[in-house]
C-alpha cells in the first residue's frame, strides 16, 4: 500500500479492531489533507488552484470549488473542535472569503465568480453551499470575525443562489442550504423562506419509499440520496433545532441507512455505482447524520466501523497523490470515473464524509468498541421495489453486490439514445469491481445485435419484486444512425442465494435469428491473463481477490472472455466474461437462463456443480445446491412470477 504524505497516529487495534481508526486519526487526516490543499492557495487565500486538467467550468471556478469544498472539511474539523484552530486554518478562509466577495466577477487573480443560472454559469451554485454552510458551522470563528460590509458583500453574492435556476435535481436544495444559513444569522426574509419551502417542497415530490429519493424527476438512484437529498435538509434542520421537519425527514434517513449501510464492503469500499464516485468517502455523510441526529438503526461501533472503514480504504490505496491532493478518480486517477463536470477541487466534496467530526469526542460512535458492518454480518439479500435495486451481500468475503432493475440516468423528458451511462445503465455493480469504460465491452450487459451494432439499456421499467428478487424491462436503443426495428423489449430478472445469481431474460418482439450477448463481471486482472473455461461453457476469471464465474444454462450457444484494455476503476486491464447466443422462433418470447458468480472466496466451485435448469416454454425451473429450487414464470402475465419448489 502506498505511503501517507502525512503521519496519522499508530493503529488503535484495542478500541477498533476493524480499522484502527479512533477520533484522532479523523483529525489527522483532516489536518494534512488542509495543509497540503492550502499550498495551492491564492495569496488573498480567495481561490485554491489545485492541479489537474480544468473543468467545463472553467480554472476560476475551478479555484472557488477548491475554496468551498476544502472549505467544508475545515468547518467541520473547527466545529467539531469547539472552535480550537492551532493552525489558523479558519483565519486564512476568513480572509479568502473577504477578498472573492469584494468585486465578484472580475477578472483579476482573486475575485470570484458570479453566481449563475445552471449551465455555462452555474457550478457557484454548487460551491455557494459549501461556503454557506461551512459560515454557519463556524460563524462565531468566520463570520463574525468579518467587518460589517464584508459581511454584506458575502451576503449579496450568496443570494445569487436564490435568484438562479439551478439544475432540476438535488441542487435545489444549494439555494434551500444558503437560505438557512442566511436566515441563521439573522438575514431572512422572504426570499429566503421561499428558497427553503421551494426546496422542501421538491424534496416531498422526489421520495419514492423506502428512504430513498430520486435525484430530480425521474428514476435516478445513487450516492447523491446520502449526500445530498437526506444530508442537506436533514442538517439543516439539525442546525435550526426545527423540530417538526426533524420528525419528518429524520425516519426516512434511519429507513434509508438500514439499506445503505449493506452498501459498504468489509474492505471498506462503497458500491461503485452512479455518478460522482470521485468523492469516494462522501459516501458515509449519511451515516455520520444519522448518528448526528439520532435517526440511525446502527449501533455506534458500527457506525464507526463503517465510517472508519471507508476513509481507510481509500487513504490507504493512493487515493492521495504524494503532495496529499485528492485525485481524480477512485484509488489514483481514472478517467473513466469522472464527469464534465469535474474538476481539480471536485474531489473534496469528499470533505462530507467528516460530518462524523462534528460529533462530539465523548460520543459512543468514538467512545465505543468497533463492531462488525452490516456486510459482514449473515448473507442479505434485500430487495428495494421502490428503487428497483437488489442488495446482494456475503458474510464470508464481506462482498457487496447491487443489481439493477429501475435506476437510469434518463429525465422523463429526455429521449432514448445510446450510448448509455456505465455507471448507471449495467445490470450490477459490486464493490470489489467496476464498470468497463463506454469505448470497451460492457460488463453485465445484456444486448441485442443487429447488423453489427450491439444495443444499450437505457430507460428501465421496474416489473416486479420478492424478497430475493426484481424483475424489469427495457427497449433495446441503438446508436444514432444504427439500426432501427420496431417494438424490441428484453425483460430481465435477478435471483440472488448466497453468492449465486440467477439471470433470467425473455425477448419479445425480436425477429428470429438475432444474435444476443450477456455479460458478467469484469475482473481486473494483469495484461495478458487468459480466461479459465470450465466445463458446461463457463467462464471464470480469477483476479486473486475476486473470482467471476459466467455460466450459460439455457438459450446460450457460445461462451468467452472479452478484453477491456481501458480496465475499471479497480485495475488497468480486465477480462469480461460473455455469452452469445440465438433468438427463436417462439412468437411469445425466448427465453435465456444464466448463472453468475462474483465472490472473495478462494477456489469457488464451478458453477455447473451448482445449479440446473429446465425450461419448458417461458418458465425455468432452477435446482440449487440443497435440491429446492425455483420456478421463474415469464408466460402469466405482464410480469414474471417466482414460485419456490421443494427438495
Amino acid at each position: 500500500m502506498p505511503e501517507l504524505p502525512f503521519l496519522l497516529p499508530a493503529d488503535d487495534r484495542a478500541l477498533s479492531p476493524h480499522t484502527g481508526y479512533t477520533r484522532v486519526h479523523w483529525e489527522a487526516a483532516a489536518d494534512g489533507m488542509l495543509h497540503a490543499a492550502l499550498r495551492y492557495a491564492t495569496p488573498g487565500q480567495a481561490l485554491i488552484d489545485l492541479p489537474g486538467p480544468p473543468s467545463k467550468s472553467g480554472v476560476r471556478s475551478d479555484g472557488l470549488e477548491g475554496f468551498a469544498r476544502t472549505f467544508l472539511l475545515a468547518a467541520f474539523r473547527a466545529a467539531g473542535a469547539s472552535g480550537q484552530d492551532q493552525h489558523g486554518i479558519l483565519e486564512r478562509y476568513t480572509a479568502g472569503i473577504a477578498r472573492g466577495t469584494l468585486t465578484p466577477g472580475r477578472g483579476d487573480a482573486e475575485s470570484w465568480p458570479v453566481i449563475g443560472h445552471h449551465g455555462a454559469h452555474g457550478q457557484p451554485m454548487v460551491e455557494s453551499a459549501s461556503v454557506a454552510l461551512g459560515l454557519r458551522l463556524t460563524a462565531p470563528w468566520t463570520w463574525d470575525a468579518l467587518p460589517p460590509e464584508a459581511q454584506d458583500r458575502t451576503e449579496e453574492w450568496l443570494r445569487g443562489a436564490l435568484r438562479h435556476q439551478p439544475a432540476p435535481n438535488n441542487w435545489y436544495l444549494f439555494p434551500l442550504t444558503v437560505a438557512g444559513f442566511l436566515e441563521s444569522a439573522g438575514r431572512g426574509d422572504a426570499e429566503t423562506a421561499r428558497a427553503i419551502e421551494r426546496g422542501l417542497a421538491l424534496l416531498e415530490g422526489w421520495y419514492q419509499g423506502q428512504g430513498w429519493y430520486s435525484d430530480g424527476d425521474g428514476r435516478s438512484f445513487d450516492h447523491y440520496n446520502g449526500w445530498a437529498l437526506h444530508m442537506y435538509p436533514l442538517l439543516h434542520a439539525h442546525l435550526a433545532a426545527d423540530g417538526a421537519l426533524l420528525d419528518r425527514l429524520g425516519p426516512r434517513l434511519r429507513t434509508f441507512l438500514e439499506s445503505f449501510s449493506l452498501l459498504f464492503d468489509a474492505d471498506g469500499a462503497p458500491i461503485h455505482h452512479g455518478r460522482s464516485l470521485t468523492y469516494r468517502f462522501a459516501a458515509g455523510a449519511s451515516v455520520a447524520l444519522g448518528a448526528l441526529t439520532g435517526h440511525t438503526p446502527l449501533a455506534p461501533g458500527a457506525t464507526r466501523r463503517v465510517l472508519s472503514g471507508a476513509l481507510r480504504h481509500f487513504l490507504d490505496r493512493g487515493a492521495l497523490t504524494e503532495d496529499g491532493v485528492l485525485s481524480l478518480g477512485w484509488y489514483g486517477p481514472h478517467a473513466a470515473t469522472l464527469q464534465r463536470y469535474s474538476g481539480p477541487g471536485s474531489p473534496y466534496w469528499a470533505s462530507k464524509g467528516f460530518l462524523a467530526l462534528l460529533l462530539p469526542p465523548g460520543h459512543p460512535v468514538w467512545t465505543e468498541p468497533e463492531e462488525a458492518a452490516p456486510a459482514e454480518g449473515p448473507d442479505r439479500a434485500l430487495a428495494l421495489p421502490a428503487t428497483g435495486l437488489l442488495i446482494q451481500t456475503t458474510g464470508r468475503d464481506g462482498l457487496v453486490r447491487l443489481h439493477n432493475h429501475g435506476s437510469y440516468k434518463l429525465r422523463p423528458w429526455e429521449a432514448e439514445h445510446a450510448p448509455a451511462d456505465p455507471l448507471y445503465a449495467r445490470l450490477a455493480y459490486s464493490t470489489r469491481t467496476g464498470p468497463t469504460s463506454a469505448d470497451n465491452a460492457p460488463d453485465n450487459h445484456i444486448a441485442l445485435e443487429v447488423r453489427g451494432v450491439r444495443s444499450d439499456r437505457l430507460r428501465i421499467h421496474p416489473l416486479a419484486a420478492g424478497p430475493d428478487w426484481l424483475a424489469s424491462s427495457h427497449t433495446p436503443a441503438f446508436p444514432d444512425g444504427g439500426p432501427k426495428v420496431p417494438a424490441l423489449r428484453i425483460d430481465s430478472l435477478t435471483l440472488v442465494r448466497g453468492r449465486l445469481e440467477v439471470r433470467v431474460h425473455r425477448t419479445v418482439g425480436v425477429p428470429a435469428g438475432t444474435r444476443i450477448h450477456h455479460s458478467g463481471w469484469a475482473v481486473a486482472l494483469p495484461p495478458g491473463t487468459p480466461a479459465e473455461t470450465e466445463r458446461g461453457a463457463e467462464v471464470r476469471l480469477d483476479g486473486g481477490a475476486v473470482t467471476g464465474q459466467l455460466l450459460g444454462l439455457h438459450g446460450w450457444e457460445n461462451a468467452t472472455a472479452v478484453r477491456a484494455p481501458q480496465g475499471t476503476a479497480y485495475g488497468p486491464w480486465a477480462l469480461v466474461p460473455e455469452l452469445t447466443g440465438t433468438v427463436g422462433e417462439n412468437p411469445s418470447g425466448t427465453l435465456f437462463v444464466a448463472l453468475a458468480s462474483l465472490t472473495g472466496e478462494r477456489d469457488p466451485a464451478p458453477l455447473a456443480d451448482l445449479a440446473t435448469a429446465e425450461v419448458h416454454g417461458l418458465a425455468v425451473t432452477v435446482r440449487l445446491p440443497d435440491g429446492a429450487g425455483v420456478v421463474v414464470d415469464f408466460g402469466t402475465g405482464d410480469a414474471p412470477t417466482v414460485t419456490e419448489v421443494s427438495a
